[in-house]
């Protein structure tokens, strides 16, 4: 194994770790230290959808074991979520002739939803408490009305992450609080991460099947991650939420400003 090859397993252990000890920060972090290593807009994401896919794969399973999942919900969101993300690789697949250009489009989109993250993370405790103040009022949506909301929302959490591998984490999540803020915080984290796993591996297999993906890059990743999220989730709590959120808000805004601008 070379450096560079060490480098990529330290990386996927440092965001291991991350999302182990905040739950967040997986895509958001792991596409722009690939593009910081060198690895083109499009690879980077394509290859970071299936580690998703794939690392997010076991959180289903502990969260279908402790009946965590709102299997409803998560098909109201896959009804728009899989056909937007099908549609974006189709754009995307017309842009793969002019590689700079689709390089491009992949490069801005990230940082927009970068900034955007980050302020989902800066400023989610606000929201929540936004939304479950309203949540007996007008406000509030249910029953048909609800159910087509979820599906929009499902299909601009595909159009992100099949662009740019973003969206499902801290905006999913931030997205269902406000929608169904009268269900438990547990089994919304646990829906967000069973939608998730299909839209990822939609989305990068897509991006695969455009030769966008580096599959050795793919394994020294989660050679690094899986023991920096074991690690992270027993170490969760010991540094006040108070103290990360915002360091991984400031940090995220940075990147995103930098793509961007």
């Amino acid at each position: 194994m070379d450096v560079g090859n060490i480098g990529f397993v330290i990386a996927g252990l440092v965001v291991g770790f991350i999302v182990g000890m905040t739950g967040v920060g997986g895509g958001s972090l792991m596409t722009p230290i690939l593009l910081w290593f060198g690895i083109n807009p499009a690879a980077a994401v394509g290859t970071d959808l299936l580690y998703a896919a794939i690392t997010k794969s076991g959180g289903v399973l502990v969260h279908r074991k402790n009946d965590n999942i709102d299997w409803r919900i998560t098909g109201w969101l896959a009804l728009g979520s899989v056909p937007a993300a099908a549609l974006t690789l189709l754009f995307l697949h017309s842009l793969h002739t002019d590689t700079a250009a689709m390089n491009a489009v992949i490069k801005n989109a990230l940082g927009v939803v970068l900034l955007l993250t980050a302020l989902a993370v800066l400023f989610k405790k606000q929201v929540l408490a936004f939304a479950q103040r309203h949540a007996g009022d007008s406000f509030h949506f249910s029953g048909s009305k609800l159910n087509t909301l979820t599906v929009i929302t499902g299909a601009i959490l595909g159009a992100m992450v099949a662009l740019t591998s973003i969206g499902a984490g801290a905006l999913g999540t931030v997205a269902l609080f406000i929608l169904y803020p009268f269900l438990a915080t547990r089994r919304l984290v646990g829906t967000e991460i069973a939608h998730a796993v299909p839209l990822t591996l939609v989305a990068g297999l897509g991006h695969a099947s455009m030769g966008n993906m580096d599959w050795g890059l793919l394994g020294y990743l989660l050679i690094g991650s899986l023991p920096g999220i074991y690690v992270g989730s027993h170490l969760a709590g010991r540094i006040p939420d108070g103290i990360l959120r915002p360091c991984l808000a400031v940090m995220l805004a940075m990147i995103g400003y930098k793509l961007v601008f």
